[in-house]
């Protein structure tokens, strides 16, 4: 088991340079341009590819890295760059964790290549679970998958919201309800393969941020699925119905839904996401309070301005620490006794919307306008404390966890 430390190795200090290297001469020239243009960067996606940044061999590394700071260090990086092109080219991350938390051996094999696809022919994946009325309540998810035992097929019927990728996806991971008395725990993720009759793309949402990562609606219409695509194979979900059946008559421990095991895998890395976002706008900020010059000194001179950059430069290796924490546990094994994942997305999330905001205030107008970057940083961040779990259902998670109690 690997110790907890806070210093890279060597091997993970040039991974770290590389990528920066990529995020400011690549992402970063392109992140005003793909802002306004709201567009997917397939370029940019592809660059990445041809570098070997894109691919299922850089995540499976970053991934299995025994300190558990391989994802983290190349998220913030990416991030740092810019937060619309970063989810584009992470965001089919989310969909290979939904399949490494919930499938086979044999189905993470399959699948989570064909998410990626080549260097020639790049591809892109999408993990679809909010719904227009299921967000934060998956409870009251509403998509239904049900079994053609004579045909050995799920037929997956329903509507998908906020999915990134959602629509222009080669491979689609849907949450949908298998059992509907057992609430959230009746649900099962299936894998939707590249060109299934019946899946549609809905709406493209016209967004406040990450405006060049593909935001959209996922319409289901009898979509039909080989019983090989449902995530964990049937004899396991089976199982895991029968225990919650038992346990919901006992009133025994809870089960994890399908959902929640790839967003409990994933929220350490939205909080780097969330660090490397916070921390581009404080050096912008910091570079900015040194150059800038009134009543005769730059306004870094100023203990109103040089406070304000204390604070910042404080909090996000706070926010740091405990996304590394929980990187590092996960890794490990280590149970979130108190919640640690929940607290890294939560507080990572919440620092990327203070500095990105102290940031537009301390380049005054000039931070007001798309002329300087932090504009852009200041709507990313907003969505840090929305998606995956608002900063709201991250403070249930930890106070339930704390307290033992059906908190509400």
């Amino acid at each position: 088991m690997a110790e907890f430390t806070m210093e890279l190795n060597d091997e993970q200090k040039e991974v770290r340079d590389w990528l920066h290297g990529f995020a400011a001469d690549v992402i970063r020239p392109a992140a005003a341009e793909w802002d306004e243009r709201e567009e997917t960067p397939w370029p940019i996606i592809q660059e990445a590819a041809k570098l070997g940044i894109y691919s299922l061999d850089f995540y499976a590394q970053q991934f299995f890295d025994p300190s558990g700071l391989g994802i983290p260090m190349a998220t913030e990086e990416i991030f740092w760059g810019d937060a619309g092109i970063g989810l584009s080219i992470m965001g089919t991350g989310l969909a290979a964790v939904g399949v490494l938390a919930n499938g086979t051996e044999e189905q993470i094999g399959t699948w989570i290549p064909q998410m990626y696809g080549d260097v020639n022919d790049v591809k892109v994946a999408a993990f679809c679970s909010s719904e227009p009325d299921a967000g934060s309540d998956v409870a009251a998810m509403r998509t239904r998958a049900v079994y053609d035992e004579a045909k050995d097929e799920w037929v997956l019927n329903g509507t998908k919201t906020w999915a990134t990728n959602g629509g222009i996806a080669n491979v689609h991971v849907v949450v949908a309800v298998v059992d509907p008395e057992l609430g959230s725990k009746g649900h099962a993720s299936f894998i939707v393969p590249p060109s299934t009759p019946g899946l549609s793309q809905g709406q493209k949402f016209k967004k406040h941020g990450i405006r060049a990562s593909h935001t959209a609606e996922v319409v289901l219409e009898d979509v039909r699925v080989p019983g090989h695509c449902l995530l964990g194979g049937k004899e396991k979900l089976d199982e895991r119905m029968a225990r919650a059946r038992e346990r919901a008559k006992s009133g025994g421990e809870r089960v994890k839904n399908a959902a929640m095991a790839t967003f409990e895998a994933s929220r350490p890395a939205v909080g780097a996401m969330a660090v490397g976002t916070a921390r581009a706008a404080y050096e912008e900020a910091l570079e900015y309070a040194k150059t800038r010059t009134q009543f005769g000194r730059p306004i870094i001179d100023n203990q109103g301005i040089a406070f304000q950059l204390a604070d910042m430069r404080t909090q996000i290796d706070a926010a740091r620490l405990l996304v590394w924490r929980a990187s590092w546990m996960a890794t490990t094994g280590k149970k979130f006794e108190s919640a640690e994942g929940s607290m890294s997305k939560l507080y990572a999330s919440e620092v990327a919307k203070k500095v990105t905001a102290q940031a537009v205030q301390i380049l005054g107008g000039n931070g007001f306008t798309r002329e300087y970057p932090v504009e852009r940083m200041h709507r990313d961040a907003a969505i840090y404390t929305i998606f995956e779990g608002t900063s709201e259902i991250q403070r249930l998670v930890i106070a339930r966890t704390l307290s033992g109690m059906p908190i509400r």
